[in-house]
């Protein structure tokens, strides 16, 4: 006498559940090749604006006391305090030295004014007549 074990038909298996798939994969596909990344910008590309300011206003200091250099360097410095979170130290030395200079040039330019309205009565006497 055989004993025979009965065979109980069991339910299909399920697919095993899938994370979401994040932005920018192959939708949750198990075995493809995953998307490629995006090339990441180096940290020179991303701080353009605050190092162009910090040298405007070196550059301003050693050149001499000029007007346009400061202005450029001021309006780097500013945009780059707001586009370039990374390099918030070098845009605010950037903006204080170019503000710095920028308002010694225009301090410069009316003393410079100043004095010759003052002295332009001068500039008429007759000083040959010894």
């Amino acid at each position: 006498m055989s004993a025979t074990i009965p065979v109980v038909p069991s339910a299909p298996a399920e697919p095993a559940p899938t994370a979401p798939a994040a932005e920018g994969t192959n939708s949750g596909q198990p075995f493809a090749a995953p998307a490629p990344a995006a090339a990441p910008a180096s940290a020179a590309e991303k701080q353009w604006m605050s190092i162009s300011s910090l040298v405007l206003g070196v550059v301003s200091i050693v050149a001499g006391w000029t007007f346009f250099l400061p202005v450029a360097g001021l309006v780097f410095g500013i945009l780059a305090l707001k586009r370039e979170p990374s390099s918030r130290t070098m845009a605010i030395w950037g903006v204080v030295l170019n503000g710095a200079l920028l308002a010694g040039s225009v301090l410069i330019g009316l003393g410079a004014l100043l004095f010759g309205i003052v002295m332009l009565p001068f500039a008429f006497l007759p000083f040959g007549s010894f």
